[in-house]
């Protein structure tokens, strides 16, 4: 697909496609991005002169069958963002339409390769550049985490496609202290963050420290620092909202707690979750917060 970006007939357009999006050669090396073309066995005709092969490319998902019998390419006409394993081995890949219909992301399906809830776009980049940050963020996109790269902002994330798992938050808290869950504001992005952070719970012990950031309307990390640059971004960052409270604030939008049906559901929802809590700190301080939003002391609850 790097040597498609360059070579294909239509190399010009993929490349015009990531000029405008604002990335330079440098990172578009960097991160291996390419371009799959716009015929039906590019990759087919290249990789899977035998059987065998053809074989391996239809396992690897890299390659379709059709009823009939018939192979094609999986990825056609897009740009391709390779998705790398810790070790830095290519295990799947993220394709982005450039002007065609079809949705606007395709994603390697499940291999024996690829997990995508064990895996990180932009995980094993972070890494070369730094064994211990201070903070990693999550965001949504292949492009959020290039384009935050290009401006410096190195510490970024993507899981794909889904809400961010166990798996992923486990190896992001042997990495880091901090991590920062940057979403849309809408309720998509608050969705994901909430599953994130309930996948979290369990993996909260004392010493480490979960944030939210969400954007304003029409916003993602890449317009934003694209827009207004890496310092604006930053700034936003050290306002994210403390997991306790965004704990509270995300139950708090669909529960009323001056009555007492509220009251109880409110109970019903927020201690489960908080008995799950890893670390003493963290537990008892949000007991301590349901109890004041309850009116009760806290040895009632």
């Amino acid at each position: 697909y790097q040597h498609q970006l360059k070579h294909h007939a239509q190399a010009e357009k993929a490349i015009s496609y990531l000029k405008k999006r604002g990335l330079t050669g440098e990172i578009v090396k960097k991160f291996q991005i390419g371009y799959a073309g716009d015929e039906w066995d590019g990759v087919l005709n290249t990789f899977g002169r035998s059987g065998q092969q053809r074989q391996q490319l239809v396992d690897l998902k890299l390659v379709n069958r059709n009823d009939n019998g018939r192979h094609y390419d999986f990825f056609r006409d897009r740009i391709m963002f390779p998705i790398h394993d810790r070790r830095g081995r290519v295990v799947g890949f993220g394709g982005r339409v450039i002007d065609s219909d079809g949705p606007k992301y395709l994603n390697s399906p499940e291999t024996r390769l690829f997990h995508k809830g064990h895996e990180l776009y932009g995980f094993w980049h972070l890494q070369q550049q730094r064994k211990r940050p201070e903070q990693v963020v999550i965001v949504e996109g292949y492009m959020d985490v290039v384009s935050l790269a290009q401006a410096g902002i190195d510490y970024a994330v993507a899981s794909l496609g889904t809400a961010t798992t166990t798996e992923q938050l486990q190896r992001l808290f042997r990495t880091t202290s901090t991590v920062v869950c940057c979403y849309d504001g809408d309720r998509a992005g608050r969705d994901a963050a909430w599953r994130a952070l309930e996948n979290a719970l369990p993996l909260l012990k004392d010493g480490v420290d979960m944030r939210f950031l969400f954007l304003a309307d029409g916003e993602d990390p890449d317009s934003l620092v694209q827009s207004k640059g890496a310092e604006a971004f930053e700034q936003q960052l050290a306002q994210a909202t403390s997991f306790i409270d965004y704990f509270f604030e995300h139950l708090l939008a669909d529960i009323d707690p001056s009555n007492d049906a509220g009251r109880s559901q409110l109970l019903s929802e927020a201690k489960p979750r908080i008995e799950k809590v890893a670390s003493d700190f963290y537990r008892e301080s949000l007991m301590e917060k349901l109890a004041n939003l309850l009116r009760r002391d806290r040895s009632q609850l």
